[in-house]
């Protein structure tokens, strides 16, 4: 995949029509954003930051996230919108950009309101496939953030919407990006430089790679949150969590090298298996000290429990003057009141959300599951995804003629252990194993060590000039989304045919990202069935099925 971006004076748009001196005019690119929450926050950032292009209008059915997002990155404090520029929720805006286009289409476009170049879809997983299928035939670009869906099917039905029948081999018409960020930081970037391009340690024969969620990161998201449950096909925290992972490991090791023709097809696993429970946070752990209490306010252990919400969200962050992330999902308007009433004023308004509860035996299970509880005991809540998980991936020696001479293409094996009680928050580690040495990583360094020398070589990752760029995984949610619009940039304002600009900046086709997903739900049957998945077979059947 390139690393380079678009030159900035090439991030600005379609193409307009010439002026006077006979050079081309150029508009911005514009940009939709579905969904106000943190994901939202991360790309509106990011584009705003680092591109040219602008964020344009906003999707988002909470009133003060759909204020506080537009007065940052729209149409600034103290002003107002103009048409076009908020709506309630996708559906709105998708009627009012239908009915834009009609009366674009009648002629006189002067009176008509701009609309956007594309869109990023960042609402809840369970809601992507039904705004990608309704926003498809719009024919704008998308960036979904990950998963792209929360069913196989849906995955499916996602792509034919976006490649109709017998358009498989030039794909979409738009570039269409998914949120699997771990691609785009410098470090990994860099990492896969070294073992596929320079081939420090030769042909890959094993990697390791752990995700560590975090024990407080896991309670707060997986235990209390909104990802605390599997889907009805039984796919957990894998998906929700750890698909960036299992992306991760193919871009290494199934992906065509630097360098390699377009054309060139993945070098897919042949078996999946794995293995994996829900060990820690269910009520047979509960201490036998906070006795029959389901919430952490009025348990007697709320002071000396780990998990206890009081502690994770007062004494480790509003206490200490952080109302940022955990605090603000649990009290979105958190920070507010903490700036303009002070932190009395904005516990009192976080002890009153931490205090909501529910009763098993009165509250329909469907509401209960309906929204996150943030103050309930992590032993007495409804999760039941993995806190800890394994997955195996294991491959042939590669016998397609068409990848004769690319490096790597041999038997090779990976493991990915995601794991929720540990000291670091995502904070990856791996090491992989090759026919001339050894690599370990984390998410700043590279170690090498090379058989031929007997020596190790460290290499150190510079940290990003922007702080707030090194936030977001490394770097790679601001790359990914430079990719993105310089890709969108490629097509709209320099004339790159989709498929090309693709390839070099996005790096992966959607055909790719949509078998990446699948390798997860690949992986989830294996786990619940207790068997091996022969991906081959497994893949070709789910696809007839369709």
């Amino acid at each position: 995949m390139a690393i380079e971006t678009p030159v900035q004076a090439g991030v600005n748009g379609s193409a307009g029509n010439a002026n006077n001196n006979g050079a081309s005019e150029k508009k911005k690119l514009r940009f939709l954003v579905i969904g106000a929450g943190s994901r939202g926050n991360a790309y509106a950032k990011a584009v705003t930051e680092a591109t040219s292009a602008v964020i344009h209008a906003v999707a988002e059915p909470r009133p003060y996230s759909r204020q506080k997002f537009g007065e940052r990155f729209i149409w600034g404090e103290g002003n107002t919108p103009t048409e076009g520029q908020e709506f309630s929720d996708w559906r709105e805006w998708l009627e009012w950009e239908k009915e834009r286009r009609r009366k674009a289409a009648q002629g006189d476009g002067s009176s008509v309101p701009v609309g956007v170049d594309g869109v990023f879809v960042c609402v809840l997983d369970e809601a992507h496939a039904e705004i990608m299928c309704e926003i498809a035939p719009l024919n704008l670009h998308v960036l979904c953030e990950k998963p792209l869906a929360t069913s196989l099917q849906d995955c499916l039905r996602i792509y034919r919407a976006l490649v109709p029948e017998g358009q498989e081999n030039t794909g979409p018409s738009k570039i269409i990006s998914i949120g699997h960020v771990l691609r785009y930081s410098p470090h990994n970037m860099r990492l896969r430089e070294l073992l596929l391009k320079d081939r420090v340690i030769g042909d890959i024969i094993s990697i390791e790679h752990t995700e560590p969620v975090g024990w407080w990161h896991f309670a707060h998201s997986y235990v209390r949150g909104n990802w605390r449950r599997e889907t009805p096909e039984g796919v957990g925290s894998l998906l929700t969590k750890s698909c960036h992972d299992i992306d991760f490991l193919l871009w290494l090791l199934s992906s065509p090298a630097p360098g390699a023709p377009i054309d060139t097809p993945p070098h897919m696993p042949r078996t999946i298996t794995s293995s994996g429970r829900l060990t820690q946070f269910r009520r047979s752990r509960k201490p036998k000290e906070a006795g029959a209490a389901t919430n952490c306010l009025s348990c007697p252990i709320k002071q000396q429990c780990n998990y206890s919400a009081v502690r994770i969200y007062d004494d480790l962050n509003l206490a200490r003057g952080k109302a940022s992330w955990p605090v603000k999902i649990v009290s979105p308007d958190i920070e507010d009141t903490y700036h303009t009433l002070g932190v009395e004023a904005a516990r009192k308004r976080l002890l009153e959300k931490l205090a909501e509860d529910y009763d098993r035996e009165t509250m329909p299970d469907e509401k209960i599951a309906s929204r996150a509880w943030y103050g309930r005991c992590v032993y007495e809540s409804d999760n039941n995804v993995c806190d800890d998980q394994f997955v195996t991936l294991t491959w042939d020696d590669d016998d397609d003629p068409r990848n004769k001479g690319q490096p790597s293409r041999i038997a090779k094996t990976a493991t990915l252990h995601m794991i929720a009680p540990t000291e670091k928050q995502c904070d990856r580690r791996g090491r992989v194993y090759g026919t001339a040495g050894e690599i370990e990583y984390d998410s700043r360094t590279i170690r090498i060590y090379s058989f031929d020398t007997c020596s190790t070589t460290t290499i150190e990752i510079p940290r990003a000039k922007n702080p707030r760029e090194e936030s977001h995984h490394g770097g790679g949610d601001w790359g990914l989304t430079r990719m993105f619009v310089g890709a969108v940039d490629a097509v709209e304002n320099q004339g790159w045919d989709v498929r090309k600009a693709q390839s070099h900046f996005v790096g992966c086709t959607l055909e790719e990202e949509v078998t990446s997903q699948a390798v997860v739900f690949a992986a989830e049957e294996a786990r619940r069935g207790e068997h091996v998945i022969r991906w081959k077979e497994w893949w070709d059947s789910k696809k007839a099925a369709f």
